[in-house]
């Protein structure tokens, strides 16, 4: 039996994620103080030391700014290992805002926290109903609750419940 496609986040999905993060041409200081481009991208060390992103093969000087067409390609790289990352951690079948749903949850709490998560555990369990609560509990930095996961979950948590 042949296997299925691996998902991947559609265009509508990237819309929110554009809503949610923002599209910014140039470097800013995210909520946790990192310095971040495009639809949040946050910049790794060789990235700020370099002054330049890898988008598509090609290395891109950020330093004066990305195109708007930069920011998508940035996003849908950045999106490659959050799709996979989805794709092998859940064992039981997602539509495709529920699959969008868990790459922003994923890209936003980082891929271990995703992977080791009782979010996780309860879903491959097909418990779909225990998400929405398991979402709710990602609000925090530093131990803080911050109102932008708040609505960020809340919003991730209605594209869950939305039905194609």
């Amino acid at each position: 039996m042949p296997m299925p496609m691996p998902m991947q986040v559609d265009q509508g999905g990237k819309n929110l994620f554009k809503e949610w993060e923002g599209l910014a041409t140039h470097v800013y200081w995210d909520s946790g103080g990192v310095p971040t481009i495009g639809i949040g991208h946050l910049l790794t060390r060789s990235e700020r030391t370099s002054g330049k992103i890898i988008i598509r093969g090609q290395p891109v000087d950020y330093r004066n700014g990305l195109t708007e067409q930069q920011c998508w390609d940035l996003l849908d790289q950045d999106l490659d290992d959050t799709e996979k990352i989805i794709n092998e951690a859940v064992t039981v079948p997602l539509n495709q805002n529920q699959f969008n749903a868990l790459v922003s949850f994923a890209f936003n709490v980082g891929a271990a926290a995703f992977q080791n998560s009782t979010l996780l555990k309860l879903l491959n369990q097909g418990q779909y109903d225990q998400v929405p609560a398991q979402l709710r509990r990602w609000v925090k930095d530093s131990g803080k609750i911050v109102q932008g996961l708040v609505n960020r979950r809340d919003k991730e948590i209605a594209l869950w419940n939305t039905p194609l």
